[in-house]
């Protein structure tokens, strides 16, 4: 079968995760060539270390990375100030990962993410 697989995460399934069994999950599931969407998202804490770990995976094994877009909290965010005494924005509301050679971010808006999508 041909395509793209694309797996939607509820909050309820990422709640009984730790913060590294969400990283491995969705770096397994990306490394795979699947697109992942959360429904609730990941903490910045987390998408750093998601981030991070996915530098130390790009080998020549042709895992090109990935490719993340999130849309932040309905909250409003803090400043730089905020930032800097550590009060970080609370977790993102919908999160959209997958193989930096496959999925490609075309538009953000404030309501609405378009991406576009190859099969490899």
């Amino acid at each position: 079968m041909q395509g793209v697989q694309i797996d939607l995460i509820s909050s309820e399934k990422l709640e009984t995760l730790t913060s590294m069994e969400k990283v491995h999950l969705i770096l397994d599931h990306v490394r795979q060539g699947t697109i992942i969407i959360l429904e609730k998202g990941l903490s910045p804490d987390e998408q750093s270390t998601l981030i991070e770990m996915t530098m130390r995976e790009i080998l020549p094994d042709g895992f090109n990375g990935i490719e993340i877009e999130t849309y932040p909290s309905k909250e409003q965010s803090p400043g730089f100030l905020q930032r800097l005494l550590g009060k970080s924005p609370s977790e993102s509301r919908l999160t959209v990962i997958g193989p930096a050679n496959q999925l490609r971010l075309i538009r953000k808006e404030k309501d609405m993410l378009s991406a576009w999508v190859s099969t490899r």
